[in-house]
């Protein structure tokens, strides 16, 4: 039976320069400065809470996300890292991701960041055009952005180069040309994200106004299907929805995500997954790191899930990834198997496939899951 016996550590740094009009995660601008050790000691102070939860863990990835982690001096992430490794026994050949924004400031920090002991960066080019970068509210340009990612080609083992397609006005053609430019560019991993538009976003209330329009429905599909064309052409193999990798890059952290392992998330708003637990922490970060001072740790959600709760989130984590769910591993949380008529039908659909206990999306299911998962669950 499918298992994971990964377990991911994930550091939410919540600050950044500005907020992007289509970023709904739990980030922050601060025009005063912020106090970076502070909240790197909060972390290692929540991180050991996290220890009493689970304490006979080998850590085998982390990964610093945001917000905008690049903004985190290089003595923060060390002190971090050196808090983790006291912690808990770190797998020799352990994945530690930073994202990074591709300003010049930044950029600068990568060889700190090396020397702290992160050896894989996620890089947001996440457009090559201009007016595209502008509208992104993206402060770097495109020149800029495949510098700062050549440099970290140069200075950490794995990279990836991360972009957004379906933007407004974006056509099959600027797509075509501009993901070519990027293919030439990568070092084995992409993360190609489709736009989607989120409540509480600037792109959310323009939208709602008749200020922004994205592509349609089949445009957007068109853009996917060509990200897969090329993508594939050039030995990426689409391993996730929208993520790419030749053999041997994928994201062993987001792995562990997509197989339903077992994760620690520590910072303001983090989530975790831990011996059956749903944790979430306060996503304020000022609130938060009071609290941790003051309390040891910012939890302020920690939900026991039945085996029953899990089975749904297996299932859409794990039909997001090529290899797909064990069927008798969700049988073991759902208490009984899925349907095989359900399963039978789905399959003359073109939308899924089955091979003995292991049930997949094909290549024209991926973009419908969550039809499938309706299905599947109803």
């Amino acid at each position: 039976m499918q298992t994971s016996s990964n377990f991911g550590v994930y550091v939410h740094w919540p600050f950044c320069k500005a907020k992007c009009p289509y970023c709904d995660f739990n980030s922050h601008v601060r025009h005063e400065a912020v106090d970076h050790m502070r909240f790197g000691r909060a972390l290692v102070c929540e991180l050991s809470h996290m220890k009493t939860l689970a304490p006979d863990k080998t850590v085998t990835s982390i990964f610093f996300g945001g917000g905008t982690p690049s903004l985190m001096p290089p003595e923060a992430v060390a002190h971090v890292l050196d808090g983790i490794a006291e912690l808990w026994p770190v797998a020799a050949h352990a994945e530690i991701t930073l994202e990074a924004n591709p300003t010049s400031v930044e950029a600068n920090n990568f060889r700190g960041y090396r020397a702290a002991g992160v050896n894989r960066v996620s890089v947001g080019v996440q457009s090559l055009v201009e007016d595209d970068l502008k509208a992104l509210g993206r402060q770097h340009s495109p020149e800029e952005a495949l510098a700062a990612f050549r440099l970290a080609a140069k200075i950490f083992p794995r990279v990836s180069f991360d972009m957004i397609y379906a933007r407004p006005n974006q056509t099959t053609q600027q797509w075509r040309e501009e993901l070519a430019t990027a293919l030439g560019e990568q070092q084995g991993h992409m993360s190609l994200y489709q736009l989607t538009i989120e409540p509480e976003t600037r792109y959310f209330d323009l939208q709602q106004a008749g200020k922004l329009t994205i592509p349609d429905d089949d445009h957007a599909a068109t853009l996917y299907d060509i990200t897969q064309e090329m993508t594939a052409a050039a030995g990426l193999h689409a391993y996730e929805i929208s993520n790419h990798a030749s053999g041997g890059n994928e994201s062993l952290h987001n792995l562990t995500y997509w197989r339903y392992g077992q994760y620690a998330g520590v910072g303001p708003g983090a989530h975790g997954r831990l011996n059956g637990q749903a944790l979430a922490c306060e996503k304020h970060p000022e609130t938060w790191v009071k609290a941790v001072e003051q309390n040891g740790n910012g939890v302020v959600e920690a939900q026991h899930l039945t085996p029953a709760e899990q089975a749904p989130e297996y299932l859409l984590m794990g039909l997001r990834i090529a290899e797909g769910i064990d069927l008798e591993r969700h049988a073991n949380l759902a208490g009984e198997m899925i349907s095989a008529e359900k399963i039978e039908a789905l399959q003359a659909l073109d939308l899924v496939q089955r091979e003995g206990h292991i049930l997949r999306a094909t290549p024209r299911g991926r973009p419908l899951l969550n039809a499938i998962i309706r299905e599947l669950h109803g």
